[in-house]
């Protein structure tokens, strides 16, 4: 479908003699054309438009640049746009857009490198328009089939077996193919806030950006894709569409939760095992915000204790009444040493490095540990209930 989205974007660009950019609704690059002789290697001055290279080379426009093409009325409008240019937005080029809509609703944005000479009315437009209606068309279609297959996989995902879950598998099993019998992963990215739509239900943006998931759905407060493997054992590929979510997900302001991070699951083959995977993909992801982890992906054979941890339910209860105190701010210090202590199996060399202080320091404060706690840290009994309330806390 990808390279009927290119054919089209061609068309424009042959249409009117310049370079043209198809971008969706959430300004992720579909697809991008350069008119012979006026392509980025010709050296034009229009073709060597820094927002349009930044934007092929990216995938997506930023925050700023989007904000800056709305605010001339392009999501409400049915017709061309001319949008001037403006260097202090960084828009060095002006753009003709051309809203790409289906049945009304704007499902993305054809993009024209202008200078000025061509009239708005131009028959040529109006052509290119045309092709526009097509394409909104196709991705209309690509969009329904796209969002029936995250409702079978939210409905996949559940914890009640029954027949409603089985006929979710099994609607799933046919939109993938092949592909349902293949190696495959779960990914979860949290926290995921739901886009509005133009009709106002809520949506799940699909980045347009490749590789894309299998399947992808958003599920308490998450987002849900499950990805294809190359090999059964190989994560490589969820581990690539982990970090493209998250950009995508970076790209609207910081979530009022919190960072978001992305979890990965083991592999499976099929699709029997998906609440499990689903379940190890989000207890990854919480691992991920709780620890100062690289890249804010964590995968479910990594993250160690916080695979029990993650498991017990949460009751909202206060902590151990032995670590409560430990763990007020006034005492962060405190707990972060006794973390690395213990994280460090108890040897107090690895750990006065880790926290660049003397040993003499890390035993007073240990001492005081003990002291807050009423906790004997010779005990091993004593150093687990620490250990794991203190990672609790993180969760």
């Amino acid at each position: 479908m990808r390279e009927d989205y290119q054919a089209l974007i061609d068309e424009v660009s042959q249409l009117l003699g310049t370079p043209a950019t198809l971008e969706g609704r959430d300004f992720s690059l579909i697809a991008f054309g350069a008119h012979e002789g006026g392509d980025e290697s010709s050296g034009g001055d229009l073709a060597l438009d820094s927002v349009r290279t930044r934007t092929i080379l990216q995938r997506r426009s930023t925050p700023a640049v989007r904000a800056f093409f709305e605010s001339w009325g392009i999501a409400r409008a049915t017709g061309p746009v001319r949008v001037p240019p403006d260097p202090a937005a960084g828009v060095v080029h002006g753009r003709i857009c051309l809203p790409v809509r289906d049945r009304g609703v704007v499902h993305g944005y054809i993009w024209l490198l202008d200078d000025g000479t061509l009239p708005l009315d131009d028959p040529r437009l109006a052509a290119a328009m045309a092709v526009a209606d097509r394409t909104g068309a196709q991705l209309a279609a690509h969009t329904r089939a796209e969002e029936r297959t995250g409702e079978l996989l939210s409905a996949a995902l559940s914890e009640r077996g029954g027949g409603a879950r089985d006929e979710a598998v099994a609607g799933l099993r046919a939109a993938l193919g092949e592909a349902a019998d293949g190696p495959l992963a779960m990914v979860a990215v949290l926290p995921w806030p739901a886009e509005e739509s133009p009709d106002g239900a809520a949506r799940v943006p699909l980045p347009a950006a490749l590789p894309r998931p299998a399947a992808q759905c958003r599920r308490d407060g998450a987002l849900a894709a499950l990805v294809r493997l190359r090999t059964p054992h190989g994560l490589d590929a969820a581990r690539t569409t982990a970090g493209r979510l998250l950009r995508s997900a970076a790209a609207p302001p910081e979530p009022a939760g919190g960072r978001t991070t992305a979890g990965i699951s083991s592999p499976r083959t099929g699709l029997d095992g998906l609440p499990a995977a689903w379940r190890e993909a989000r207890a990854a992801a919480r691992a991920a915000a709780a620890e100062p982890l690289p890249g804010t992906v964590a995968e479910w054979d990594g993250i160690g204790p916080y695979r029990m941890l993650t498991a017990i339910p949460r009751q909202g209860e206060a902590p151990d009444p032995a670590v409560r105190e430990l763990l007020r701010p006034a005492n962060a210090e405190l707990a972060r040493t006794a973390e690395v202590f213990l994280d460090r199996a108890g040897q107090a060399g690895r750990t006065a490095a880790a926290l660049g202080i003397h040993r003499q320091t890390l035993y007073y404060r240990l001492s005081r540990v003990e002291r807050l706690t009423g906790l004997d840290l010779d005990e091993g009994e004593d150093r687990l209930l620490l250990h794991m309330a203190l990672k609790a806390a993180r969760l």
